[in-house]
């Protein structure tokens, strides 16, 4: 194979891969926008507010706890960080103070339906479990948003190399003699 043909083939795949990389790219970065956006939105109409510095329902917390929801105090809360953590460090940190989760204190709210006070407790759990599952959610979507963020960068950067290689490529076609061959064996100079 004449060398020429080599280097205009692989610069031509090379171009094409770092068209394809910038149109993966492109929609990651889309990806990206639409999920954070989404989860921001979302999370924003819900007006939840870290409790503020030196609020009791902090000091309350263990310090692991509260040092990851001071972080955050006296903001709303709009990224999926903080609603992870909202629902780890906080929400959870109550439930566990509940006495058991929904399966297990429903199945004794059945035995006692007149028992209020169980009812209730059934009833705040439920809750409970609920936003934190759905704050658990809103960070896993929001993750998934970050991840592609990191892979439109990733995709960016391939196809600038690509394209950097690929004008490589085409300037050494143009500089190689047209007879030269690639992978062919040497001939022997003078046979005796």
């Amino acid at each position: 194979m004449r060398r020429r043909t080599f280097d205009a083939l692989a610069s031509a795949a090379g171009l094409v891969l770092a068209a394809v990389l910038l149109v993966a790219g492109g929609l990651l970065v889309w990806g990206h926008s639409f999920v954070d956006d989404q989860v921001g939105t979302q999370l924003s109409a819900q007006k939840i507010v870290f409790p503020a510095k030196g609020n009791p329902e902090l000091k309350a917390l263990a310090p692991a706890d509260a040092a990851a929801m001071g972080q955050y105090a006296g903001q709303t809360m709009t990224t999926g960080a903080q609603a992870k953590v909202y629902a780890d460090n906080f929400i959870a940190v109550h439930l566990s103070k509940m006495g058991g989760t929904y399966a297990e204190l429903s199945g004794k709210a059945l035995a006692q339906p007149k028992n209020a006070a169980l009812q209730a407790q059934v009833n705040a759990v439920f809750k409970g479990t609920t936003l934190r599952g759905m704050l658990l959610d809103a960070y896993a979507f929001w993750q998934m948003g970050q991840i592609a963020f990191w892979g439109a960068i990733v995709s960016f950067i391939g196809a600038g190399i690509l394209l950097i290689l690929s004008a490589f490529g085409l300037y050494h076609a143009r500089r190689v003699s047209p007879t030269a061959e690639i992978l062919t064996p040497p001939t022997p100079a003078h046979v005796a």
